[in-house]
């Protein structure tokens, strides 16, 4: 099955009717053609989560994503741009990445652009797989966020739009804003427990960097799509004939 194969699975809505056998020989099949991807894979990196790789499979019911489907790196990487129906957007799991697994595509409909939704879905995630962070960037409209939850609570939380904010207590990694060489204390003000800013510096730190996921990075199975309500049916094949 080529990649406009794995299109046509999704347009028709045939991947609710997927029993344990098929999924197995997709896996069988993710899994070969992943000898042929070679790193680096460069990911999208404006939103994404993470959780760890041993404990990823509660991240299925924490966001409400359905009838999962094996697939490689790079059919993954297309999440966004992959056909979909009734609403029923597809949601791309990494394989495991040094120990983690990233989830991406299509998070503005799958998890909603609502802050609470936001958190919501990272204390979830944490509170399904034990831990999970959250990051988001958005150069234009000067927006950095990165987060931190256990067991189904934020731990660590930076979010700067118009001003920056933290809550909890920084990380061991993190350095604090009082104890920069360039702050004076006399003359520069900052909250007590302000510490490292940027996503992309923070998840260096938390889990993996994905612009790129390089040649030295230790990769293990394979990915998942999943979509985000269940029971999509596959209605309308007669248009897909024509």
């Amino acid at each position: 099955m080529i990649e406009s194969r794995l299109s046509t699975l999704l347009e028709a809505g045939f991947t609710d009717r997927l029993d344990e056998r098929d999924k197995t020989l997709l896996a069988r099949r993710a899994l070969l053609k992943a000898v042929d991807e070679k790193p680096p894979f460069y990911l999208p990196t404006s939103w994404w989560y993470v959780v760890p790789g041993k404990s990823y499979e509660g991240l299925f019911a924490a966001l409400g994503l359905h009838d999962p489907v094996p697939v490689t790196f790079s059919e993954g990487l297309d999440v966004s741009d992959l056909p979909f129906r009734s609403d029923a957007v597809p949601v791309f799991v990494t394989p495991e990445i040094d120990g983690w697994r990233l989830i991406y595509g299509n998070l503005d409909s799958a998890v909603g652009w609502d802050w609470d939704d936001m958190m919501g879905a990272v204390e979830r995630l944490s509170a399904h797989c034990g831990e999970a962070q959250m990051f988001f960037e958005d150069i234009a409209g000067g927006a950095d966020v990165w987060v931190v939850a256990e067991a189904g609570r934020i731990r660590r939380r930076y979010a700067r739009e118009s001003s920056p904010e933290w809550v909890g207590d920084p990380l061991p990694w993190e350095t604090r804003a009082v104890d920069d060489e360039d702050f004076d204390p006399e003359f520069d003000e900052a909250e007590p427990n302000a510490g490292t800013t940027y996503a992309m510096t923070a998840c260096e730190y938390l889990s993996v960097h994905p612009t790129p996921v390089d040649e030295d990075a230790e990769i293990r199975g394979h990915g998942w799509l999943a979509l985000s309500a269940p029971g999509v049916g596959h209605e309308g094949l007669e248009d897909l004939a024509r």
